[in-house]
């Protein structure tokens, strides 16, 4: 059964999906890659969210070389930090990070640091001061670097950590890391997430006198 509240120390916070809605930016430049491979669009969507590029391309096309995916990677980076149209805050986003600016919390994204920057800026909201990109690990989510490594930098276990996520491939990460999991959206509701939420005007963030974060599902 599903809580309607966990308790954390320090959140962990994912971006694309999470805090801010880049679908149509998405799906339009994976759309282009797909056709241009000979692949279905479709189903290349179903693949390619909350994993960096080059590790979606390299489960779509296994026996393609590690070049040829990190060279389109760094092209589609390119295209995704230009094209900021469509990109706007998930409901709930900018009062949810105003809550938490006393709090500790970090971003964790698939995104390198130019294409966070650029996003967040375009949904006009805050960047946490720790945070976790593309540069910052050696292996994409599902593998749990990125969240190890953003509890490490708050100075928390990832067990006293709650993690934010939209994915499969996001939630499998923050698992594997040994944090719960807030789920966000309709991607994450099949992926049976310790709670879910459709936005986050859904959640009540609170803080206790002994530090610990309250997080309540209030519809």
């Amino acid at each position: 059964m599903q809580a309607s509240t966990l308790t954390a120390r320090a959140l962990l916070l994912d971006m694309d999906g999470t805090l801010v809605n880049s679908d149509a930016v998405v799906e339009r430049v994976w759309r282009r890659w797909a056709v241009a491979q000979g692949l279905d669009p479709e189903e290349t969507l179903k693949v390619v969210h909350g994993r960096q590029g080059h590790a979606s391309m390299a489960e779509l096309l296994p026996h393609r070389s590690t070049a040829e995916n990190l060279a389109d990677n760094a092209d589609m980076l390119a295209q995704e930090t230009a094209d900021l149209d469509g990109v706007v805050p998930v409901p709930g986003a900018p009062a949810f990070l105003a809550a938490l600016a006393e709090l500790p919390h970090a971003l964790v994204t698939s995104a390198d640091a130019a294409l966070a920057e650029a996003r967040m800026g375009a949904a006009g909201l805050p960047l946490p001061a720790v945070r976790i990109t593309a540069e910052s690990v050696g292996a994409s989510k599902p593998d749990p670097e990125g969240f190890l490594k953003g509890a490490a930098e708050l100075g928390f276990a990832p067990a006293e950590c709650v993690a934010f996520e939209d994915s499969e491939a996001g939630i499998a990460a923050a698992r594997a890391a040994g944090s719960r999991v807030v789920g966000i959206g309709p991607r994450a509701a099949a992926c049976a997430p310790d709670l879910h939420v459709d936005d986050l005007t859904q959640l009540a963030v609170t803080a206790d006198h002994q530090g610990r974060i309250l997080l309540t599902r209030t519809a």
